[in-house]
């Protein structure tokens, strides 16, 4: 008969500040439905500690274990309820038939748009609101005159599906106002036109460019671009093992890796993209900054992975995406120096939670100015990437173009976006 559809997510908040809360999922089951709860963890600040997986194939049962990445990250658990909740296939009587990993309607995209006085930091807390209030950021134009002033286009949608209300659209604007203050000059929201496939589009990358930000493999020595940290070099420590003795029906995919920001996400990206389906898996607690991870999974079909070629094709797969869940890199753009950041977009298109707001984060702190901002997807490697193009403005602090100066701020970035402590 299935479950009421509201006990279908239970949160059990922690009973002191900075305890865990346990996020329990249970309801029918389709392929990729681990990724699309981890995406949502991720989309709201939070971090898994530790994570149980659990299906028949018609039934699952997740249980997370999650904390806020940040004290500043203020979670409003009701709203991740219903977001997951959204996510989590009809508990009816037509859960016994067979679930396929379907995307959810496209949502109307709206333009937010204000011009005001410009500020240190005033991208990044523009971003923080947007994050809080559930509103995506889709598409990003800023853009700076000479006399300093900003003009931002945000093309946004509305996890909630309310921006159509004049309630909702009053709300946005006025938190936004709450920032902004007196700097704001004007402050516009509007369902987009035709100037958002105009934005769509995406300036071309140079080969150069291009073949450095998307290549497979990392070199030892990567002056002004990947800069590796301490972290960077413990990748190369990443275990992926297959073992198909264990289970007469699955195959056991073992993992081993450093931990990071949207690791399990990234992982069940992976799979769901490499249509594997997971039956058991457990995500054990970060140990001197180390994750292991066991999962007994299948072949769409329902069959262990034998072929040695799929076998090798799929854990050089997860080896690539543990050393390249993001791209950061800086350039030489005409006069100018360009903060290049790059993740993977999943194959139903959506692209990776909370990365301008990291980005815009990490460069606040480092007191480092955007004069100018763009997204847009970008198709290389076989596949579509969603890219942030960042100039940044010269400042008394750094001199941009000085090479250590450059690798100091690619690693400030990387380490914000992968949640790595300086």
């Amino acid at each position: 008969m299935g479950v009421p559809s509201d006990d279908a997510v239970v949160i059990q908040k922690g009973k002191a500040p900075g305890d865990h809360c346990v996020v329990t999922v249970n309801c029918p089951d389709k392929i990729g439905l681990g990724c699309d709860i981890c995406r949502i963890i991720l989309q709201f600040g939070l971090y898994i500690a530790k994570g149980d997986i659990s299906t028949d194939g018609i039934w699952c049962y997740i249980v997370l274990w999650v904390v806020p990445w940040s004290r500043s990250i203020i979670v409003r658990w009701s709203n991740l309820k219903s977001r997951l909740l959204s996510i989590c296939p009809s508990c009816s009587l037509s859960f016994y038939l067979p679930q396929q990993s379907t995307c959810a309607s496209s949502s109307p995209v709206y333009l937010l748009r204000f011009f005001c006085l410009d500020r240190k930091g005033l991208l990044h807390d523009v971003t923080q609101v947007l994050c809080e209030l559930e509103l995506t950021i889709q598409r990003v134009k800023v853009m700076t005159t000479p006399d300093g002033k900003v003009l931002d286009l945000f093309f946004i949608t509305d996890n909630k599906e309310l921006l159509h209300t004049k309630q909702r659209q009053d709300e946005t604007c006025e938190q936004l106002l709450a920032v902004l203050g007196k700097s704001c000059i004007s402050c516009e929201l509007q369902l987009a036109g035709p100037e958002y496939e105009y934005h769509h589009s995406f300036t071309s990358l140079s080969p150069v460019v291009a073949e450095e930000l998307f290549r497979s493999e990392l070199s030892e020595k990567e002056p002004r671009s990947q800069a590796l940290s301490s972290n960077m070099k413990n990748l190369r420590k990443t275990n992926v093992m297959i073992d198909n003795s264990l289970s007469p029906a699955h195959t056991l995919l073992q993992i081993y890796c450093v931990d990071h920001k949207g690791l399990l996400y990234d992982i069940m990206r992976t799979l769901k993209d490499c249509n594997m389906q997971i039956a058991y898996g457990r995500f054990l607690p970060n140990s001197r900054g180390y994750r292991d991870l066991d999962l007994f999974i299948q072949q769409k079909d329902g069959k262990k992975i034998v072929d040695p070629e799929k076998q090798s094709a799929l854990t050089s797969c997860i080896k690539k995406e543990m050393f390249h869940p993001l791209r950061v890199i800086m350039t030489d753009r005409g006069p100018d120096v360009e903060l290049l950041v790059a993740n993977p977009v999943e194959l139903c298109g959506k692209g990776r939670p909370r990365v301008f707001y990291d980005v815009t984060l990490a460069l606040k702190a480092l007191g480092i100015c955007i004069f100018s901002a763009e997204i847009g997807r970008y198709s290389a490697s076989d596949r579509e990437w969603e890219v942030y193009r960042f100039l940044l403005d010269e400042n008394d602090r750094f001199q941009l173009s000085n090479m250590v100066a450059g690798e100091h701020i690619v690693d400030g970035v990387r380490r914000a976006l992968m949640g790595w402590k300086r």
